[in-house]
């Protein structure tokens, strides 16, 4: 599926888990991919029996905690605009005490990492106390999860050892994608050409990201020293680059143990501008699909924010696409991410951010692998 492969040292030393399962993340996007798009085209198996039951629902429920829910955040704004059905995303733990009559119905969708996460099994279970239809997206075919939601969808990441998720959250929005795409042509939201199109580069991206791990990792490590001494950062997306802004946010607390927290950029002026200095860095994703008009106009804005904080005094360090003229030049620091489509952008950009969270971690003299007061499956609440 993919040549680049043959590309990496199998032998390669890693001094710590997590930069070891970073790495790993093109051939666990190339597997799930493999899995749930065999053709390019579908349904497939298991999408033959998911569009059975959730093809004609209109609502979709998505539960999940800490990094599952923010691939869920990017999940509904896949499904909402390529398949047209209305999404919300819920925090596993309110979920379970939230009304029985706000939603009519509703297909009901679980993301975890290890299906054991105390929070979402309990959330599973009260919808399948309600009778809904569920589906459960985990890491772990055999977990509990995957053994009681009606289908389950597991992805293909292979064993995460380190607490900090990488190469289970990039698969799981490759799932996610999978699944709108196979709805959106079931609901006949995206004609044939379109979907055959979408699949082709969803079937790139694994050796986008191939080839862009080697330059990002050695940027990111120049840029780590200048970086360490911050008192907090602000981590800023617009559309469904904002639930990426979350989860590079998250990495960098969990694993560096600074704080940081992730807004939609239109919000920065609404509040957090006030943080904003040399010691207040912004991260920044300027990315843009040059064949979606909405995306070139939130490209736009994002592009004149950043001008005005850079004449402000704040330190950027920007995402954007490769061949970009102006945001250097109006940032620090760019990482440049392959062209793509606007919601695959997303299986890339967020590596750059787990890269810079774990280099962070390393600059300080922490484990990355072992984050304090931290375990890889809450199964306790």
């Amino acid at each position: 599926m993919m040549n680049a492969m043959s590309d990496t040292p199998q032998a390669t030393t890693f001094p710590h888990a997590m930069l070891r399962e970073i790495y790993e993340q093109p051939q666990a996007l190339a597997a799930t991919i493999e899995r749930y798009l065999p053709d390019g085209t579908g349904p497939q198996e298991p999408f033959a029996k998911l569009l059975e039951i959730f093809g004609k629902r209109e609502r979709l429920v998505i539960a999940a905690s800490g990094s599952s829910r923010h691939a869920g955040l990017a999940g509904e704004i896949m499904i909402e605009d390529m398949a047209g059905v209305p999404v919300d995303v819920e925090y596993a733990s309110e979920y379970t005490y939230s009304s029985s009559h706000t939603l009519h119905n509703p297909g009901v969708l679980v993301l975890s990492q290890s299906g054991e996460t105390a929070d979402t099994l309990a959330a599973l279970r009260r919808a399948l106390s309600r009778h809904l239809a569920t589906i459960a997206v985990t890491n772990k075919a055999d977990s509990t999860m995957a053994r009681e939601a009606a289908i389950s969808l597991p992805t293909l990441a292979g064993v995460e050892k380190a607490i900090p998720a990488t190469k289970s959250f990039t698969t799981q929005l490759a799932v996610l994608y999978c699944f709108a795409l196979q709805l959106a042509r079931f609901r006949r939201t995206m004609d044939e050409q379109v979907a055959a199109a979408n699949a082709k580069r969803l079937r790139e991206i694994p050796a986008l990201l191939q080839s862009a791990l080697p330059k990002w990792q050695k940027q990111i490590e120049a840029l780590a020293p200048e970086l360490i001494h911050s008192s907090s950062f602000l981590y800023l997306g617009r559309g469904v680059h904002y639930a990426i802004a979350r989860e590079g946010a998250l990495k960098l607390k969990e694993s560096a143990y600074m704080n940081a927290e992730g807004y939609p950029t239109g919000e920065l002026k609404h509040g957090p501008n006030a943080l904003v200095s040399k010691a207040a860095p912004l991260i920044m994703i300027a990315t843009v699909d040059r064949d979606d008009p909405d995306s070139v106009l939130r490209y736009s804005k994002v592009l004149q924010l950043m001008k005005e904080m850079r004449a402000q005094g704040a330190l950027i360090v920007a995402l954007a696409n490769e061949g970009d003229e102006e945001v250097p030049q109006s940032s620090d620091a760019c990482l440049s991410i392959p062209a793509t489509s606007n919601l695959l952008a997303t299986m890339l950009e967020v590596v750059p951010l787990q890269l810079l969270a774990y280099s962070m971690a390393v600059a300080r003299g922490i484990n990355p692998d072992s984050p304090r007061q931290l375990v890889k499956a809450v199964v306790q609440e």
